[in-house]
């Protein structure tokens, strides 16, 4: 019995002078003490369990992990009650990644040791690494509810609750982290991004200072910085922090793309794209950085490499909803309609609730005569998003061309309250009240153009009206080239250009625009005011007879084939060169006479061989030129342009050339007459996959139908 306890006291002993050895770091001598104790089976439970902890202690700490764990799992064999071996144990899977093996280890600790904190937070730490968020979060729970003030859980609870989408409880964790670990800059850092998803720029600010603050070089806590720089328009700081955080880390790629969306905010696109190209250098499957480089080279207008980038980032993240949808913007850019239809519909499969896909599936449809399909999507989107102008603007035109005026004209005049129309910087410009159709008796009223010269024309046939609401005068401001044309139209008491009226805002009661006279008025297909009959002046028609009549005796043609450059449609409206209407020329007795400006002046200097051509539109000055010329011809062929409007309202036959695609709205669908003038005008629709030849050889026909038979003047 003596010897026994001699035994026990002499283990204990030798055990005691190994744990000293460990604490100053001499674990192979540690080791090599206690290694006698290890295989003895006559030494008691105990003492040779905490001989094999020691040993495992020591192999750990020599990264003789094999050992370490046979030494720990021998020692719970022994004497499975001991608890500082699980967790243990549990650091040893967990640092070799077996975070299963580990979380084993943390609740067997548990459940012998309920009331330790720090298994609660380990276990919690290891639940994370294998994803179960939820979990996790209850573990750290347990940790914090038996130490309050466990800075370390509360950290790593902030953690799991950011990941969790849940940042108001994510902050407060922070927060009491924090209390304990106020020089912590990866906890300031992240409860940065906590307050950004909370929408809280100016607090996040001063979480990243205070983290950059503490480590100065920190080039995640410069690069948020920069975020929230460029999210509340200090663009230049913005740049500033980002390029720092490239200092400190060239590679770094989020960086790289944070710069680009910078650059690109002060519309520095070549650097931009050198940003983003940077972020792909970087991380070729950076799927963000190839969708911004795809924003940024469509708006250099290079529409196919920005198509190859939104593909590359679909390719390498299938669910970027914004990928999708915008290159099916760029699809429609580069007129392949289906397939924009396409990624819409793709955009909407991951997002049904997409307000911009619904729009742009709605602005393809109807480019694509689809108008049911079109008029859906443009009412789904505006059911999203009530305040959406472009929708709203998009429905408007639509109705519009399908003759449900009275929806279609209330609808239109939305253009006022849409922030890039000319139509909204008017009615912020004009200093006196906007007209909503009350009464006009004894005011005056200003017409401001802000619309097209062929609008103008178009809706000039409503100042009468206007004036027959007991206007008691109308000033029309127009572009000077309207002024001689509209001198003598019934309503107008007086013409000025625009800054003229300007200047003199103090003496109208009132303002509105031509194209809102329609709405106010209650305009339907059916009453449909009769168009202005415009007059030429005698004077100028004498002027220009003398080169007419020099033309061999037989029918006059006018031709404009081409519009304004500018227009949003012209790459469909106009005929791409004079040599197509080349059929034309084939009719006897025919004679065409070039009202052509800007856009195709040249070819019409020097017309193809076999198409002589009398060309007098780089004579006209303006619009009572062309009236002149109009009055003393037979047709006018043209596309869709102002000429159109002032043939039709001169009282001359006009056949006009319309598109196949994006067809401007006033000439309806499916009809070759137009309702605005029923007696004058004639349509030619471009049909679906047609190109110009066989509009203008139905054309051709029609002359020959009209003028088969020369009739010499």
């Amino acid at each position: 019995m003596t010897t026994t306890q001699t035994t026990d006291a002499s283990i204990t002993d030798l055990n005691q002078q190994a744990v000293a050895l460990c604490s100053t770091g001499q674990f192979a001598d540690a080791l090599a003490l206690v290694a006698p104790v290890l295989e003895d089976a006559t030494i008691p439970a105990d003492a040779r369990a905490d001989a094999l902890n020691i040993a495992g202690a020591c192999s750990f700490s020599l990264r003789r992990l094999e050992d370490a764990e046979n030494y720990w799992r021998q020692c719970v064999q022994i004497k499975p009650g001991y608890a500082e071996v699980f967790d243990s144990l549990g650091m040893l899977h967990k640092s070799a990644g077996r975070l299963s093996a580990a979380k084993t280890m943390y609740r067997q600790l548990i459940a012998l040791r309920p009331d330790r904190a720090d298994a609660h937070h380990n276990l919690g730490l290891v639940l994370y690494g294998l994803g179960y968020k939820d979990e996790a979060v209850e573990s750290y729970r347990q940790a914090l509810a038996l130490r309050p003030d466990f800075a370390e859980a509360h950290y790593h609870h902030a953690m799991a609750l950011q990941e969790l989408r849940r940042p108001q409880e994510a902050e407060a964790a922070y927060r009491q982290a924090l209390l304990g670990l106020p020089g912590h800059a990866e906890a300031h850092n992240n409860l940065g991004n906590v307050l950004v998803e909370l929408g809280r720029p100016l607090d996040a600010d001063a979480a990243y200072r205070q983290a950059l603050t503490l480590r100065p070089q920190y080039p995640e806590a410069l690069n948020n910085l920069a975020g929230v720089l460029k999210a509340t328009d200090r663009l230049v700081e913005a740049e500033l922090a980002c390029r720092l955080a490239l200092t400190l880390r060239a590679d770094f790629a989020e960086a790289h793309l944070n710069l680009g969306a910078v650059l690109n905010e002060f519309t520095r696109l070549p650097e931009a794209e050198a940003a983003y190209r940077e972020a792909i250098a970087c991380r070729p499957d950076y799927a963000e950085a190839h969708y911004n480089l795809g924003i940024v080279l469509a708006k250099q207008e290079r529409f196919g490499d920005a198509e190859r980038a939104y593909r590359e980032a679909i390719r390498l993240r299938p669910d970027i909803v914004h990928a999708h949808n915008n290159l099916g913007c760029v699809l429609r850019l580069l007129d392949r309609l289906p397939e924009a239809i396409e990624s819409f519909s793709r955009a909407l499969a991951l997002h049904p609730d997409l307000a911009e896909a619904h729009y742009n599936l709605g602005a393809a449809a109807a480019q694509l005569g689809r108008l049911a399909e079109a008029e859906s999507a443009y009412r789904r989107a505006l059911a999203l998003h009530p305040a959406y102008g472009d929708a709203r603007f998009g429905l408007a035109v639509l109705l519009l061309s399908m003759g449900r005026f009275e929806e279609g004209w209330r609808l239109y005049e939305f253009r006022y309250f849409q922030p890039g129309f000319v139509h909204h910087k008017t009615r912020e410009m004009l200093g006196c009240p906007q007209w909503a159709g009350d009464t006009l008796a004894g005011k005056t009223l200003l017409v401001w153009q802000e619309d097209g010269l062929g609008d103008m024309i178009q809706f000039s046939r409503y100042f009468a009206l206007l004036k027959a609401q007991g206007a008691k005068r109308i000033v029309f401001a127009c572009m000077p080239a309207l002024h001689r044309l509209m001198a003598s139209v019934d309503g107008i008491d007086m013409l000025v250009d625009h800054d003229t009226a300007l200047a003199d805002m103090d003496g109208y009661d009132c303002w509105t625009s031509l194209m809102s006279a329609p709405h106010f008025l209650r305009t339907e297909v059916d009453t449909i005011p009769r168009p202005t009959r415009l007059r030429a002046e005698p004077g100028e028609v004498e002027r220009w007879q003398p080169v007419l009549e020099a033309l061999p005796a037989g029918r006059r043609i006018g031709l404009v084939w081409k519009g304004n450059v500018a227009h949003h449609n012209d790459a469909n409206r106009s005929v791409p060169s004079l040599a197509l209407l080349a059929p034309l020329w084939s009719v006897p007795g025919l004679s065409f006479v070039s009202l052509q400006k800007g856009q195709g002046e040249d070819e019409a200097r020097h017309p193809p061989a076999g198409q002589p051509l009398l060309h007098l539109g780089s004579q006209v000055t303006d619009f009572a030129d062309t009236a002149a010329i109009i009055e003393q011809l037979d047709l006018v062929i043209c596309v869709d342009t102002s000429t159109a409007h002032l043939a039709a309202s001169l009282g001359k036959p006009v056949w006009v050339m319309l598109p196949e695609k994006d067809l401007d709205w006033r000439w309806m669908h499916e009809r070759s007459d137009s309702p605005w003038y029923p007696h004058t005008v004639r349509l030619f629709r471009r049909a679906p996959n047609e190109d110009w030849s066989m509009p203008i050889e139905r054309v051709r026909q029609a002359c020959v139908a009209r003028f088969g038979v020369d009739v010499p003047r």
